[in-house]
């Protein structure tokens, strides 16, 4: 992980936009809230919150992970939202380029994680103390060194998917915490928040938005 904290300046990617909420598509290498010092405090929320005060967290993404993030509007909207991501109410799929070539081409990880106290913030499997944690994935294509895949988390557990991959022996390229050697090699982490489904909290009607993935 570099130590220089050093976000993305670019403007932002608003997906959606109403009286209750608003929906935008994260850079990679900007924290989704605040980190701990003054370095550390240019943030999506920040950036969001400039531009429309009222906007209230309902979940994050990892700094290096981009895509598809949802902010209530209103106190009401950020409980109703809030309470799908809880509920397992919410459907998020994303995309990831993997090191070598993944077989079978579609199966499910259902491995328990807990935080790597001594090496937080990482993640690691613990059978009697970690909480549940599924994943679903599919391969989309592959070569010889890498596979694309679809990521179909049915949990929401800090670092799951980048844990779970790691596991299958498929590290996502560019993880500074769970890849090495050519696999981290790369610009980035190859992780994007490619759809969210989620339901409005006027009119409960169920929504997708989408953001291709830049890679």
């Amino acid at each position: 992980m570099d130590d220089v904290y050093a976000p993305p300046d670019e403007p932002l990617d608003i997906l959606h936009d109403d009286a209750e909420m608003l929906v935008v598509s994260k850079p990679s290498g900007l924290l989704s809230v605040p980190g701990k010092g003054e370095h550390l405090s240019d943030c999506l929320i920040a950036r969001v919150q400039a531009v429309w005060p009222q906007a209230l967290l309902v979940h994050r993404l990892d700094r290096d992970t981009s895509g598809v993030m949802v902010f209530g509007l209103t106190p009401h909207a950020q409980r109703f939202l809030s309470k799908q991501f809880e509920l397992r109410a919410a459907k998020k799929t994303y995309v990831a380029r993997v090191w070598g070539r993944m077989t079978p081409k579609t199966g499910r990880v259902d491995l328990p994680l807990i935080v790597d106290w001594p090496n937080r913030p990482r993640q690691h499997v613990d059978h009697e103390n970690g909480k549940p944690a599924v994943t679903d994935w599919r391969v989309l294509r592959d070569t010889e060194t890498e596979s694309r895949v679809r990521l179909m988390p049915q949990t929401g557990r800090s670092h799951q998917l980048r844990v779970h991959m790691m596991e299958l022996g498929h590290p996502i390229l560019g993880d500074p915490f769970y890849a090495d050697g050519l696999a981290r090699d790369f610009e980035r982490l190859m992780l994007h928040s490619e759809e969210l489904r989620i339901k409005h909290p006027d009119s409960g009607k169920m929504m997708r938005f989408r953001a291709a993935a830049p890679f």
